[in-house]
């Protein structure tokens, strides 16, 4: 599974148009594939794709948040010094994709007009201006979650997913909640229509 995201241009820029008004991300588009067999919850350890060299404190976000989706889902941890049924490994990807110039929120302008300066008298007031106020200069992002379940007996990859999502720098892009968002995607509905892209908002 590749981990490496190629985020388009014009998804930045939809993104961007909307960063005065909403949040500051794009929507997730997700992909799994499975056996077409029901996946039966058992005990499960979360792994590095790459081993012990990947651990670090973001990528524990990321493990830890699809933790939290396999709990819910009815897997649970393996007691101490057991092996667990099945191993979910889990990379990550966030790269930076450039900056995004946002609009000025408004403007202000003086326009034409005239004040009456007394009995058959005037001052007009004429040309225009425009300021604008508001406007900055905003990271782009891409992030992307992949997580493979494997049984532990015999290695089998019963399910594998991959979650993509472009987004831009603001307070709703910290870590944890960046985190906490691809794994809901990536395991809603799980486990999902096999081979087919879903959007989720």
């Amino acid at each position: 599974m590749k981990k490496h995201i190629a985020l388009l241009a014009p998804v930045v820029l939809a993104i961007s148009a909307c960063a005065t008004t909403g949040p500051r991300s794009g929507p997730t588009d997700v992909v799994r594939y499975h056996l077409n067999q029901p996946i039966a919850p058992g005990t499960v350890a979360v792994e590095p794709f790459n081993g012990a060299a990947q651990i670090s404190p973001e990528y524990q976000l990321y493990a830890d948040a699809v933790a939290a989706e396999l709990s819910r889902l009815g897997f649970t941890p393996a007691p101490a010094g057991t092996p667990s049924q099945y191993f979910a490994t889990v990379g990550f990807n966030r790269a930076s994709r450039g900056e995004v110039r946002t609009p000025p929120r408004f403007s202000i302008g003086i326009g034409g007009g005239s004040f009456g300066g007394g009995r058959g008298g005037g001052v007009g007031l004429g040309g225009g201006v425009s300021t604008g106020i508001g406007g900055k200069t905003l990271q782009a992002y891409s992030t992307e979650l992949a997580v493979q379940i494997k049984r532990r007996s015999d290695g089998t990859i019963v399910w594998e997913g991959r979650a993509q999502r472009p987004s831009l720098s603001g307070p709703d892009e910290q870590p944890t909640l960046v985190a906490g968002r691809m794994a809901n995607a990536l395991f809603q509905g799980f486990p999902g229509e096999s081979g087919i892209t879903t959007t989720v908002k």
